[in-house]
């Protein structure tokens, strides 16, 4: 099995080319199968997929021999998934000990390790969720920051500023924290209108310093108070560029009438949700996962994210898109198109960043895993191959091996098929 500490991409590997002045070398996948069942060529160039032929047509196109060839022979090529819903300033905290350490060194380290080894899962764009004010004050911010700009050519990671309190006496310093988080480079105002005495007023505040500087919104809300999540959708409904609330468990506590008349409500006002099939996150209560099934036939838009990845909440959490998608498959009843849809297309409109597909003209945002189709992909899902700005970022792979049966005391062990896993 691959190992688990995460390492950043080298460009001395083989068939991994490295930027040249005009951007990424261009490159050329070989042999990959599409889910709808075609084995395919596609080249990558300037950041964007150039091209999709046969197998077998691109490669033969002399005009174009310079390009680098990667074989995924036995790989299934899938538009890259994003991660909507991180918390980089608690990440790989729970062996620590004691309380989280917001020292701007220690966050840095925590984060820039949980982003690659969610890079190295396939997502080459992060939403991180960064507390700001109280104990933290805009520390953990900054290193988070300082993160996101070591990342850059790796993968795409974006801030969210999360106050505690904005209402009452203690509010002021919130949202001045807040405003001056913004200024720092923090691209989406967050928070917790549940811990506030006011979630009305809190909900209020957010929306009135996103809309002074034209910022997304994505709050977390366990969403147990029905009638306050859809004065939250009411009053959000509005903001342009969107608004995301999550992980809205507690929506699956309440009885159907009430759930599908709130789901309505989401779907009229344009708000996306954010469900956490992994676990919850140390903002909220944990009460499951937001009734998946329910939202999406209401017409509003379903996007999974990790939340809690090895700290407090979820001391376990792998923050794996594929496990994600593999959790809304089994335990939610989504198909498995559906449930990766959740993870990559979704997650991609929560963030705000343009639609990927395996077609000419697209980004060059793309997931290689080793598989014959998605259920096989969403099952082992251990070898894979990703691609961000059309250059090959991140690579797993995993071998299997067995012990001979005869129990002879040769060390060899028989390996796996080069096929697909």
């Amino acid at each position: 099995m691959p190992d688990s500490q995460p390492q950043p991409p080298s460009d001395s590997w083989p068939s991994l080319p490295g930027p040249g002045p005009a951007g990424p070398a261009p490159l050329l996948l070989c042999g990959a199968r599409l889910t709808d069942g075609r084995t395919v060529d596609v080249r990558l160039g300037g950041g964007r997929i150039e091209a999709v032929g046969t197998a077998g047509s691109l490669a033969a196109d002399s005009t174009r021999a310079s390009a680098t060839r990667v074989d995924l022979t036995g790989y299934l090529l899938l538009p890259a998934p994003a991660e909507p819903h991180a918390h980089a300033c608690t990440a790989l905290s729970a062996d620590t000990g004691g309380p989280v350490s917001y020292d701007p060194a220690d966050v840095q380290r925590r984060a820039t390790e949980a982003a690659l080894l969610q890079l190295g899962h396939g997502a080459t764009a992060l939403r991180a969720h960064v507390r700001v004010g109280d104990l933290a004050g805009l520390g953990a911010l900054t290193a988070v920051l300082r993160t996101g700009r070591s990342l850059r050519g790796l993968a795409e990671l974006t801030t969210v500023a999360v106050p505690r309190v904005l209402t009452g006496l203690a509010g002021a310093d919130g949202l001045a924290v807040l405003r001056d988080a913004l200024k720092m480079g923090a691209s989406v105002v967050g928070g917790c209108p549940d811990l506030d005495p006011d979630p009305t007023g809190y909900v209020e505040a957010v929306l009135e310093v996103a809309s002074e500087h034209g910022c997304p919104v994505d709050l977390h809300t366990d969403a147990a108070d029905p009638a306050r999540l859809a004065r939250f959708a009411a009053m959000a409904g509005g903001l342009r560029p969107g608004v995301a609330l999550g992980p809205c468990g507690g929506l699956a506590a309440l009885p159907a009438e009430p759930a599908a008349r709130t789901a309505d409500r989401l779907a009229a006002a344009g708000v996306t949700v954010v469900c956490l099939p992994q676990g919850g996150c140390g903002s909220v209560d944990g009460r499951g996962v937001a009734p998946v099934r329910l939202l999406r036939s209401a017409g509003v838009r379903v996007a999974a994210g990790s939340g809690a990845l090895r700290d407090v909440s979820n001391p376990v959490g792998r923050g794996d898109p594929l496990e994600a998608a593999y959790l809304l498959a089994s335990c939610q009843g989504l198909s498995a198109e559906d449930a990766y849809t959740a993870v990559s297309t979704s997650a991609r409109a929560a963030l705000g960043l343009p639609e990927v597909r395996v077609e000419a003209g697209f980004p060059a945002e793309l997931l290689a895993v080793r598989g014959a189709g998605l259920p096989d992909a969403l099952s082992p899902a251990y070898s894979r191959i990703v691609v961000h700005g059309g250059r090959v970022v991140a690579r797993t792979s995993a071998v299997r091996e067995y012990r001979d049966s005869a129990g002879t005391t040769s060390p060899g062990l028989p390996r796996q098929a080069r096929g697909p896993a």
